[in-house]
């Protein structure tokens, strides 16, 4: 479990779709898919709150360890542009993740692997396409980004919006926003391959709480098709625009 753990735990908490679900129904709404994200974003805090964000950290408790349900401490600090260091507690050995926007480490002492190692080309991939600070809508013209709404699907019980997005690369992401809060509810996450197939994974959003005026998601509880154990990632504190040296973002010594 540890040895998958410490780069999708970035994917999750910044949000990053990656799959696409079939079943969305095409009744008409009277918003578009350009209305439905100015309100989400509107929701979130606002567009220019969220332009003022440079820097965030978030910290808490992620699941792990199988069946017992081991939670690990964790904290996670952003930079623009998609700089990114993870540090995860384990039996008294702290691993570190860091990105600095185009190259990647890792450091696994948990796994009797006390040298840095670069991410792999996959790894690279992966941090590459990640949301930003922000999330993916907040200035998506800008960045190149094509939305579409899909119809509505329920989404644990209430409507939700289903927008497509087509980034600049041609990767399509999927989001699912509240009928009602206009706040993010579902994300796609990167399929995981098990029983040799690869199965769709979904993260649901829950619990915001407002933080300097923008609203967070302090449980982000990720579920895998066909695997009846759910990942939780629960946030305790989220401090935005903390002081961060640059040397948080290099390889790790």
């Amino acid at each position: 479990m540890l040895r998958k753990m410490v780069l999708p735990i970035i994917i999750v908490l910044l949000a990053v779709p990656l799959v696409v679900v079939a079943d969305s129904t095409t009744a008409p709404v009277d918003l578009t898919a350009a209305q439905i994200v100015e309100r989400n974003i509107s929701a979130r805090g606002g567009l220019q709150a969220w332009r003022t964000v440079k820097t965030m950290s978030m910290s808490g408790k992620l699941d792990a360890g199988g069946k017992q349900k081991v939670q690990l401490p964790f904290l996670l600090e952003m930079e623009r542009n998609r700089k990114t260091r993870l540090e995860l507690q384990f039996n008294g050995q702290t691993a570190v993740q860091v990105y600095d926007g185009t190259n990647g480490w890792k450091l696994r002492p948990f796994l009797n692997r006390r040298d840095v190692e670069p991410y792999t080309p996959d790894e690279l991939k992966a941090a590459s396409m990640q949301a930003d600070i922000d999330g993916p809508l907040v200035d998506y013209v800008a960045k190149g980004t094509k939305v579409q709404l899909e119809g509505i699907q329920s989404v644990e019980g209430h409507d939700a919006f289903n927008l497509k997005l087509t980034l600049k690369s041609g990767q399509v992401q999927h989001i699912w926003v509240d009928a009602q809060t206009f706040l993010d509810v579902k994300i796609e996450g990167t399929p995981r391959r098990l029983d040799g197939r690869f199965h769709p994974v979904a993260t649901y959003l829950r619990d915001y709480r407002s933080v300097n005026g923008l609203m967070i998601p302090y449980v982000n509880e990720t579920a895998v098709d066909g695997v009846k154990q759910t990942e939780k990632i629960l946030v305790e504190k989220v401090i935005v625009n903390p002081k961060l040296e640059d040397s948080h973002f290099s390889k790790p010594r």
